[in-house]
């Protein structure tokens, strides 16, 4: 497993028409092992790759049999879909933040941005997000995405109202002014049920790389201090909330839900 500044099992390497500079900087900056142009399936020497191909930047796990490729795309796919077919402020991330309650711009904090998908949706409802996500190979991923998103058209008015922090966000959010964020928003790993290919792929490469987020009920307590309004966190339907004062209220899908502790009343305009 590779969690936070342990990185074995873990190399950068390029397609032919990947951005050998990239990962070789990359490489660099995480001090794990450049091995130049591969082929991710006979790669024996490393269990995951921070991989540059054609499309862009992915995570990629070796070796015979492995799924394939994992990285933060907003113009194409389930994002693409969402943006131009999503339900607005009737989705259920943007229930759970009070989109539907408010006309105000809201300053949106994902402390836990993963793939930024959940980001991208409420950036796309008008928030200004700010992101953290502190496995530095999640967050190189995350980075290239939002770089090639932001020569899309269509995407770069979205893409120019998020912001990619470095760093922890725990630490970040103990050191804010109480109550100086809008919205805070918390989508902690957990052992995901989800038995379709998509999500069963990315939490495989997640699971190798960072494991579960073991200081959530921190996080937590640092958001409620940090928030204004409101801190949303995702859950699995049916799991246990995380530690700490009951949730205000809920807003279920079929596979997972929103415990939202509202703390003050969201402007009305």
């Amino acid at each position: 497993m590779v969690s936070g500044d342990d990185f074995t099992g873990l190399a950068t390497g390029h397609s032919a028409l990947g951005d050998a500079w990239q990962v070789r900087d990359l490489a660099d900056r995480l001090s794990v092992p450049f091995l130049g142009l591969v082929t991710p399936k006979l790669v024996r020497d490393a269990a995951l790759l921070l991989f540059a191909d054609d499309l862009g930047l992915c995570l990629q796990l070796t070796g015979k049999g492995a799924p394939g490729p994992v990285r933060a795309e907003f113009v194409s796919g389930k994002a693409g879909y969402r943006r131009e077919h999503g339900g607005g402020t009737g989705q259920l991330i943007a229930k759970a933040v009070g989109l539907q309650k408010t006309r105000q711009p809201l300053h949106v904090v994902d402390a836990t941005a993963g793939l930024g998908q959940d980001a991208f949706v409420l950036a796309s409802l008008g928030c200004r997000m700010t992101l953290f996500e502190r496995s530095p190979a999640v967050h190189a991923i995350l980075e290239d995405g939002l770089a090639r998103a932001s020569l899309n058209q269509e995407c770069a008015g979205i893409i120019g109202r998020i912001k990619l922090e470095a760093g922890d966000s725990l630490h970040w959010l103990q050191n804010c002014e109480p109550g100086s964020l809008d919205v805070i928003y918390l989508d902690p790993m957990f052992p995901h049920r989800d038995k379709s290919a998509l999500v069963k792929k990315e939490m495989q490469v997640f699971r190798q790389l960072v494991g579960d987020d073991e200081d959530s009920d921190a996080l937590l307590e640092a958001a409620l201090a940090a928030a204004r309004y409101r801190v949303v966190v995702k859950r699995p339907r049916k799991a246990e909330p995380l530690n700490g004062p009951s949730v205000t209220t809920r807003v279920e899908g079929k596979s997972s839900r929103f415990d939202v502790y509202s703390l003050k009343a969201l402007p009305a305009t």
